[in-house]
C-alpha cells in the first residue's frame, strides 16, 4: 500500500448537503494516483514529453461507503493489484484522517499510451521495474 495522501474537503467539494459529493471522490482518487508516481520520481509531465507516454483510465469501479463532510482530512492509498506491460489495475482506499473510517475505495483500471497517438504502449520499464519493487516490500512486510 502506498501513502497515505491526505487531502482537505472544501467548500467547492461538497453539494447542498453539505458532504463531499460523489464525483469530487473521483477526483481525489485520481490525485493520489498522480502524487503517487511523483513519490516514485515519474512525474507525468516528463513522461508524456521524454518518454511520450501517458496514463489513461479505462475503468472505473468506486464503492461509497460513508460521507466525507467539509473540512475533513482524506487519506487515501493505492495498492497496484495488477501489473502488465501496457496496463494496470490500482485498489484505493479513503478514509477520514481522525477517526480511520472507511468512505469509499475504488478500483481502477489504467492503461499506458503512446502520446502521440493514443495508442497502447508498453510503460517505461524504470516505472513497471519500482512498482514491481514496491509490490515485494508490501509482499515481505
Amino acid at each position: 500500500m502506498t501513502g497515505p495522501f491526505r487531502y482537505r474537503v472544501y467548500w467547492e467539494d461538497t453539494d447542498a448537503g453539505g458532504v463531499v459529493y460523489h464525483a469530487r471522490y473521483l477526483a481525489f482518487f485520481e490525485r493520489a494516483r498522480t502524487d503517487w508516481l511523483l513519490a516514485m520520481g515519474f512525474p507525468q509531465v516528463p513522461m508524456r514529453s521524454e518518454q511520450n507516454r501517458l496514463f489513461v483510465v479505462r475503468r472505473v469501479d468506486i464503492r461509497f461507503i460513508a460521507p466525507g463532510r467539509l473540512e475533513d482530512e482524506l487519506e487515501v492509498t493505492i495498492d497496484v493489484e495488477h501489473l502488465r506491460a501496457a496496463s494496470l489495475t490500482f485498489a484505493q482506499r479513503m478514509v477520514r484522517a481522525d477517526d480511520g473510517e472507511l468512505l469509499a475505495t475504488a478500483r481502477i483500471d489504467a492503461a499506458c499510451l503512446a502520446a502521440d497517438r493514443f495508442a497502447p504502449a508498453r510503460m517505461p520499464e524504470a516505472l513497471r521495474t519500482a512498482i514491481q519493487r514496491q509490490q515485494e516490500r508490501q509482499e515481505s512486510q
